[in-house]
C-alpha cells in the first residue's frame, strides 16, 4: 500500500478509546466582559472563569500569566477546573473552519492575526499584533468590543472572519488528557 501524506485534519481529533468527547461546556452562561488597554488575553481566560461561578479577576490572571504562553494560561485555569487543549490548525482564514466550530458546540478560544502577517519577525522579534476571541457554542465574545456593538455576535456574523488564525484552544475539563 502506497502511503501520502493527508493535507487535512478535523480542528478536534475523534476521542480516542474512552476519552470524554463534549460538548463539557453547553449549559456555561458567559458574561462578556471588555478588556482595558491590551489584555484581551487575561480578560478573556478571567471571563470564562467567572463562568464557572467563582470569583476571578484581570488582574489576577495578568499576575498569573504571560500573553504569549499558552502553557501559562492553561495553568491560570486550573483552579477553576479548566485547562485547554490545542485544535489542529493551520494560518487558515477563520471563515473557512467557523462552521466546524460551530459544529462541535462547545467552548474555544480563537486567536488570530490583527494584520496579515509577514513572514518575518520585525526588528523588536514581534511579528504582529494578534488578539483571542471566546466562541461558546455559536456566539464569539470579543472583549475588544463592547457587549452591543460587536462584542457579542452570532459567529457566522463576526466581523473578523477573514483574519488568519495563529492559535485555537478547546477548553476542557480539568485533567482531560489533551490538555496543555
Amino acid at each position: 500500500m502506497a502511503w501520502k501524506p493527508n493535507a487535512s485534519a478535523p480542528l478536534w481529533d475523534p476521542p480516542i478509546a474512552d476519552e470524554a468527547q463534549g460538548p463539557f461546556f453547553p449549559e456555561m452562561a458567559i458574561e462578556h466582559s471588555k478588556q482595558i488597554g491590551p489584555s484581551c488575553v487575561a480578560t478573556t481566560l478571567a471571563m470564562i472563569a467567572r463562568a464557572t461561578g467563582e470569583e476571578a479577576t484581570v488582574e489576577s490572571f495578568k499576575q498569573a500569566t504571560n500573553s504569549q504562553s499558552p502553557h501559562s494560561w492553561s495553568n491560570a485555569l486550573k483552579p477553576y477546573g479548566l485547562q485547554l487543549a490545542y485544535c489542529n490548525h493551520d494560518l487558515r482564514r477563520i471563515e473557512h473552519y467557523i462552521d466546524e466550530l460551530v459544529a462541535l458546540d462547545d467552548l474555544f478560544l480563537v486567536s488570530f492575526y490583527s494584520v496579515d502577517p509577514p513572514s518575518d519577525p520585525d526588528e523588536n522579534g514581534k511579528l504582529c499584533t494578534a488578539h483571542i476571541v471566546t466562541l461558546h457554542k455559536d456566539t464569539i465574545y470579543d472583549t475588544a468590543k463592547h457587549s452591543g456593538s460587536g462584542g457579542m455576535t452570532i459567529a457566522h456574523d463576526y466581523a473578523r472572519l477573514e483574519r488568519q488564525t495563529k492559535r485555537i484552544f478547546r477548553v476542557v475539563p480539568l485533567g482531560h488528557p489533551r490538555c496543555v
